[in-house]
């Protein structure tokens, strides 16, 4: 095979291709090139009426990236029904007409690699993968998978799994200490996605990406990989912090966090982790990561894993960061919602003059009915803030014990959810939304009745995606004042900037960012 050289964090970015015709694909690789990718992989069994020597001499012959060939049969997840020996003569074409690499199934390597040392010239570098479908082996079973894989003699190695759970990742990570030979290894998935994100720091050789959004689960797309994690940038050095959330794809903190480390020369990344079992993923990953953000739905649940909690966080009862403190290890748990939300409420109220003098030597909240829609996390440091500014607090929650709960720390008020379509609240009251209503992909709907939205002096949503919910589209049109829960994204991401990195935050990029991103 072809001679392979690979120095650590050299880790390339390969936009996996899913062009149904020549003519689609030719198009797709100029416009990976053009996005920023290192390379492709052609899948020829997606390629309808698929002509060996006619096909790949087009697709080969001006490729404008080095380009990796699969062919891949339905016995190995792929669409070839036909031949085997049809099947990997193709791959032979491929090698013959200067196919950079040439993917092929473990179950098939031997015999292959016999008859592709006969290809003369020999250029193409061959990747011998496996897909293990079902259960995640253990680390002693992937250990074992990967020294048979590596016998073939192949020049680098590819294992794939199905992640049920984040936490089946580990296994992966310990491989590249292990692996003798250039090694590819991810779980499918959005449960898998920080296998990808995460191999530039281990010194993997390939990460992939697709041109579509969403297009195949678990790959992040070209345009996230180039603008947001920059897979060049990532070393055995960088400092991991991630999001957990569930879910956790909607999250604009990877847009914003990570450009943000790299203006201020921070060598940190920031990644979604979608984690199912709070026990589970702390147990498993106990001393890994640097830090966390935390979103829907363990703002209250985490507070069990925090060795010490910051008094205001431990007031509120919900933390949505967590550093891991370097002297001794120890997770300690933070809530920067509460004074993003509450200052986002109080410069708004101030910038629209709707404050005299002499509220503004105290804050303009005091003594307004402050109606809230959600006592989870978010309400809960909604709940606290405007508390701590003299507001009275009216609560309704899904969860009518929770409400009371809530309110009862806050000397307020509780309401069953249901009520809160027919409530009436005071003239120039506040109205904060914390709960996941109006939050993409079910955008048309708002928590109150349309007509009570011309009695309120401000409407705040927490919900960011979209930018502007019908929510605050239709407080605008009533005509209140409305605060979009990206201004408060923005003042608590800064909140954890500085806890990350011990640095103040640039707050003029990152507002930058948020205008051209969100």
């Amino acid at each position: 095979m072809g001679s392979l050289g690979m120095t650590k964090n050299s880790t390339m970015i390969c936009v996996a291709l899913e062009g149904q015709s020549v003519k689609q694909i030719v198009y797709e690789m100029i416009e990976a090139k053009t996005q920023g990718a290192d390379l492709v992989e052609i899948r020829l069994d997606y390629i309808k009426d698929f002509q060996p020597s006619r096909d790949l001499e087009i697709l080969l012959k001006d490729k404008p990236l080095p380009v990796v060939v699969v062919y891949r049969p339905k016995w190995d997840g792929g669409l070839y029904e036909g031949d085997e020996k049809s099947r990997l003569n193709a791959l032979l074409v491929a090698m013959e007409l200067g196919a950079d690499y040439i993917e092929i199934e473990l179950k098939a390597a031997s015999g292959f690699l016999r008859d592709a040392n006969q290809v003369e010239p020999c250029d193409s570098k061959i990747i011998v993968s496996c897909h293990v479908v079902g259960v995640t082996p253990s680390s002693e079973e992937f250990e074992h998978l990967v020294a048979k894989m590596q016998t073939t003699g192949a020049d680098i190695i590819k294992l794939v799994t199905d992640a049920t759970d984040i936490t089946d990742l580990v296994h992966q990570f310990k491989l590249f200490s292990h692996c003798q030979v250039p090694l590819v290894t991810y779980s499918t998935g959005e449960r898998g996605l920080i296998s990808q994100l995460l191999c530039p720091k281990y010194g993997g050789f390939l990460v992939y990406g697709t041109m579509k959004s969403n297009s195949i689960p678990g790959l992040p797309t070209l345009d996230s990989l180039i603008q947001a994690y920059k897979p060049e940038c990532i070393n055995e050095e960088t400092t991991v912090f991630g999001l957990i959330s569930k879910p956790v794809g909607h999250s604009k903190g990877p847009l914003l966090h990570n450009p943000t480390f790299r203006h201020v020369g921070y060598n940190g990344v920031y990644v979604p982790m979608f984690v199912d079992d709070l026990n589970e993923f702390f147990r498993v990953y106990s001393s890994d990561f640097a830090g966390y953000s935390v979103g829907i739905p363990y703002k209250e649940a985490i507070t069990a894993f925090c060795d010490e909690i910051h008094p205001l966080a431990q007031s509120i009862g919900a933390v949505n960061t967590i550093i891991r403190r370097p002297k001794d290890g120890k997770l300690v748990g933070y809530n920067t919602d509460c004074e993003a939300s509450i200052t986002a409420i109080e410069d708004a109220l101030k910038q629209s003059g709707c404050t005299n003098e002499e509220a503004s030597l105290t804050s303009p909240l005091e003594g307004k009915q402050f109606v809230l829609a959600g006592a989870g996390g978010a309400g809960r440091a909604l709940a606290f803030g405007a508390r701590s500014r003299g507001a009275r607090i009216v609560i309704f929650d899904i969860d009518y014990e929770r409400a009371k709960s809530l309110a009862h720390s806050v000397s307020g008020e509780a309401r069953p959810f249901e009520e809160i379509v027919t409530f009436s609240p005071q003239q120039g009251a506040i109205l904060a939304n914390a709960t996941p209503i109006g939050m993409h992909p079910n955008t048309d709907r708002i928590p109150v009745a349309a007509e009570t939205l011309a009695i309120y002096q401000l409407v705040f949503d927490s919900v960011y995606t979209p930018r502007k919910t019908r929510l605050l589209n239709d407080a605008e049109a009533a005509g209140a004042i409305v605060v979009s829960g990206v201004e408060m994204f923005l003042r608590q991401a800064m909140g954890q900037f500085n806890l990350f990195t011990g640095q103040g935050a640039p707050e003029d990029f990152m507002r930058e960012i948020i205008l051209a991103k969100f």
